[in-house]
Formats: C-alpha cells, structure tokens, sequence
C-alpha cells in the first residue's frame, strides 16, 4: 500500500499511541489484587443491603450499617495479646 508522507507519519503516530495504551493496560492488569471481602455476608443479606440503597440511597444506608457493626465490634475482645 502507498501513503504519502504525512499519512505513513499519522499511521506511525497511531501505533505509537496504541502500543503506550496496551503497555498502560498490561501495568494495570500486573498492578491488581484479588479483591477479598472484609466478611463473607449471605446472599440475602447482599440482596436486602442492594434494595436498601436503592430505597434510601447508598450514603444512608453505609452509614446506618457502619454504626451497627461498630457497636458489634465493642462486643468482642480485640486486645492483641488474646489471640486464640
């Protein structure tokens, strides 16, 4: 295929700009961590957490949750040196 100059210079350009964004995507793909839930919650609880937030909106129901795991969290004794 022939091109003239300024074409073979854009198609360069192009590749050019292709291959830094697959090299960006290969550092990002290399960059990722497993995503590992803090606690393993039943689907029902999932399914109910998910109709809440549509309900009452994602900010109010986080912050009704963090309150109700932090006083469950008072429950238990978190002193390192007890460990079982």
């Amino acid at each position: 295929m022939r091109a003239k100059s300024d074409e073979t210079e854009k198609y360069s350009d192009a590749i050019d700009r292709m291959q830094e964004g697959l090299e960006a995507m290969i550092e990002l793909y290399n960059d990722m961590e497993e995503d590992a839930p803090f606690i393993d919650l039943e689907e029902e609880v999932l399914k109910d957490l998910e109709k809440a937030k549509q309900i009452y909106g994602e900010e109010y129901v986080s912050k009704k949750v963090n309150t109700i795991l932090k006083e469950v969290l008072t429950w238990l004794d978190l002193e390192e040196d007890k460990k079982k």
